[in-house]
């Protein structure tokens, strides 16, 4: 069989309906209680044989993608190509669409897209626990861009059980100026909870029944009850703004508004794609971001396109 010239993946950006976050372990790293909801945002990552390693992005924001060694697209390639024993001599590019540091996931899904591309342009075959278990190595949302769909991560967020969902849940999301530092995040999450004695302890944090079920029924008012974030006081304590875009959001008749991930993408929930236009244009013309976004889910995880 012919190797193809190259491979393109796309993959899907993701937002947390749930997260919970216990205290620092002893490693620095937090327990969560993740749940994912891929949504219909994507990058796509395309590789082509190359003298060396490259990478090379397109799209918004592309300035702000590191393009050497650091990239979770270029140690995807790498850690592949590890374990097969080869050189990663690709040239990976990345047509973005994902916020850039905004809490949903773009690195990550640029990384298991390069791995996914870089498995069927090599034909290393690769099985699907072992792709899992290199994306936990290059980071805990990378296994949740792999898979897509909806579910739980526990642990750091790479140990991932698959949720059942009863329908399509319609998305609006508020980009902001610049990005937030996951790891500040989670550090201003700890400071905040050390001053008010709140420190919950290393422990591990259980997923919400009620927003378990709510996904299973596929209930948009119900999720909007349930939806939560720990790290929404920390974002919003380091880029204090965020209130207002969440305010806008929620005035303009979203059933929830909250930060996805450690921000300061946030994210709105509504009834229907049509409420989804309202509350978009209703963000776009309240003056407090930078671009407005709808999207729906839960959608697919990496998948080849070409």
């Amino acid at each position: 069989m012919t190797a193809p010239s190259s491979v393109t993946v796309r993959v899907p950006a993701k937002v947390n309906v749930q997260l919970a976050v216990a205290g620092p372990r002893s490693d620095g790293f937090h327990a969560l209680a993740n749940v994912f909801l891929a949504v219909s945002l994507y990058d796509r990552v395309t590789v082509t044989p190359a003298d060396e390693l490259r990478v090379t992005c397109s799209g918004p924001d592309a300035a702000q993608v590191p393009l050497d060694a650091s990239n979770l697209a270029a140690r995807a390639a790498l850690a592949l190509a590890g374990r097969y024993g080869r050189e990663a001599r690709v040239h990976i590019h990345i047509d973005k669409d994902i916020p850039v540091a905004g809490g949903m996931a773009g690195g990550s899904a640029d990384g298991a897209g390069a791995l996914v591309a870089c498995d069927a342009l090599w034909g290393t075959g690769a099985s699907r626990d072992e792709l899992l278990e290199i994306c936990a190595e290059l980071g805990s949302d990378v296994p949740f861009s792999l898979i897509g769909g909806a579910a739980l991560g526990e642990g750091r967020g790479e140990v991932l059980t698959p949720l059942e969902t009863g329908g399509t849940f319609h998305w609006v999301f508020a980009v902001a100026d610049g990005g937030l530092s996951t790891p500040a995040v989670y550090g201003e999450c700890d400071r905040l909870r050390a001053a008010a004695g709140t420190d919950p302890g290393p422990g591990q944090p259980s997923a919400s029944p009620a927003l378990l079920a709510a996904l299973r029924a596929g209930d948009a008012a119900a999720l909007a009850g349930a939806v939560s974030n720990d790290l929404q006081p920390a974002a919003l304590s380091l880029r204090p703004s965020l209130a207002s875009t969440l305010a806008a959001g929620a005035e303009a008749g979203a059933l929830a508004a909250l930060v996805s991930g450690s921000g300061p993408t946030t994210a709105f929930l509504v009834k229907s794609a049509e409420d989804g236009e309202r509350v978009a244009a209703a963000l776009a013309a309240s003056g407090t971001c930078r671009a407005v976004r709808g999207a729906a889910g839960p959608v697919g995880g990496a998948t080849v396109v070409g």
